[in-house]
């Protein structure tokens, strides 16, 4: 059905965009289904590379479960390009799906994690100093291809060699950090943010218990198991989150949603792991209204549109 034809009856369309193995949607994402058929929205999944798809059809298509794109983030970036109205917007896909966008962030003045990057044929050794280290590639979505290695053990550093050259023959950004202890008890605060008639607004926050028990072994699946429940956000988190917005490329009021991972960093400050901005899970099943506010945001941007 085309565009002008669901116009014509006053039902905007919009597509939530997923991945073929998460064909009908991840269950938080179905809770916004009903919010927003109550608001008139005709909303459907739409698998991001399904080649007979028609995103011009759709007033509004918007980015939640395309988690197989990390082995293919050209082809991925290129597709989001080719979508007419899409949220978040390409040029943010590109900035965001790289993770070496930290250290833009941290040379605006954010509190990142420390983090150095190891390219391709570039000969790594692992720091001299022990202690524990997380190697993940700069591209990657839901933990995969991610370890935690303890340098102190000599296994282990021979593990993270390989897994360097593992991701270095692959053609793939390798990203170095300090294991932030600090996850092992207070675990990660993801802060939500969506959007509002005057741009993005916080929304909600969750906990993520500690995800990596020791060195990446291979393939696990689409994304690694997590263990989520809800939290109120800190005064200092949300100070961290708000510069970390504002540091966003072409601003935040054309954005939909934003999620902003923090840990604690060895002084107890919260530090940015990643800014989430291109398929972050939501979890708008973890706080009251949520599906609503997420529905809501969603037909503002519509109606930006008409």
């Amino acid at each position: 059905m085309t565009n002008h034809h669901q116009s014509a009856r006053g039902k905007p369309r919009a597509a939530l965009v997923t991945c073929a193995e998460l064909a009908d949607l991840d269950p938080d994402d179905r809770l916004v289904l009903a919010p927003l058929a109550a608001r008139g929205v005709a909303v459907e999944p739409a698998v991001w590379d399904d080649p007979d798809v028609d995103w011009p059809a759709y007033d509004l298509a918007v980015l939640r479960s395309p988690w197989d794109y990390a082995l293919r983030r050209d082809e991925f970036v290129d597709w989001a390009a080719s979508v007419p109205a899409l949220l978040n917007p390409a040029d943010v896909v590109r900035w965001n799906t790289d993770k070496r966008y930290l250290a833009e962030l941290s040379a605006s003045g954010v509190p990142t994690v420390p983090t150095s990057w190891v390219a391709p044929g570039e000969a790594w050794q692992p720091p001299a100093e022990s202690g524990e280290y997380v190697l993940k590639p700069a591209v990657s979505v839901g933990s995969q291809d991610t370890g935690r290695y303890d340098l102190a053990d000599p296994e282990h550093r021979a593990l993270a060699t390989a897994h360097v050259r593992r991701l270095s023959d692959a053609g793939r950004v390798t990203m170095v950090q300090p294991y932030l202890r600090a996850v092992d008890t207070e675990g990660e605060t993801a802060l939500l943010f969506l959007a509002g008639p005057d741009g993005l607004t916080f929304s909600h926050a969750i906990r993520k218990g500690p995800m990596l028990t020791g060195p990446d072994l291979g393939p696990e699946g689409l994304y690694k198991a997590e263990e989520i429940s809800a939290r109120t956000a800190r005064p200092e988190q949300l100070a961290v989150a708000e510069k970390t917005l504002a540091a966003v490329p072409g601003g935040t009021r054309r954005l939909l949603y934003a999620r902003v991972d923090l840990i604690p960093g060895p002084d107890g400050e919260p530090v940015l792991v990643e800014l989430e901005l291109t398929e972050p899970s939501l979890f708008i099943g973890y706080a009251d209204g949520a599906p609503d506010r997420l529905a809501e945001a969603i037909v503002t941007h519509l109606s930006r549109r008409h």
